[in-house]
């Protein structure tokens, strides 16, 4: 699967890339997802987002242009996206759900910054690409199966 993730933060870069082992060809941006910075999305599958990322109706609508067909947040929540917007346009959606620190991952803090441990961030990793391995068996034809 062919994917841009926006709004990498450099920490977040060895954690991706071990989850992935190389199984999708993942861009990985340090810019937020912006309607200047949607043209990064062409001839991708998927683009991952951030919950900082504008994904209201109008980048939607240029991503879905682009031939994007899903969308995962690399957060818990979904309410920075214009869901109705990605129905309507026919991206799938998905996000972290649950994944979340578990009680010996707490988050480590220091003066003025929070920041999720090392366990946490491959777990959170880990689920991003397991996203985008489920939806690319859903587009593996079946055995058997004629055009």
């Amino acid at each position: 699967m062919k994917v841009v993730a926006y709004s990498i933060e450099p920490f977040e870069k060895e954690f991706l890339a071990k989850a992935n082992q190389k199984k999708h060809d993942i861009t990985l941006i340090s810019n937020a997802l912006t309607i200047q910075t949607a043209d990064y999305a062409k001839g991708k599958d998927a683009v991952l987002v951030s919950a900082s990322d504008d994904v209201s109706a109008l980048i939607i609508n240029k991503l879905a242009s682009l031939g994007v067909k899903y969308m995962a947040s690399r957060s818990s929540g979904m309410d920075h996206i214009d869901q109705a917007a990605a129905a309507s346009k026919g991206i799938r959606l998905a996000n972290l759900g649950s994944v979340s620190p578990q009680p010996d991952e707490n988050v480590s803090t220091r003066p003025h910054h929070a920041f999720p441990t090392t366990k946490a961030l491959q777990r959170l990793a880990e689920q991003t690409v397991k996203n985008l391995d489920l939806w690319q068996a859903e587009n593996v034809p079946k055995a058997g199966a004629q055009d």
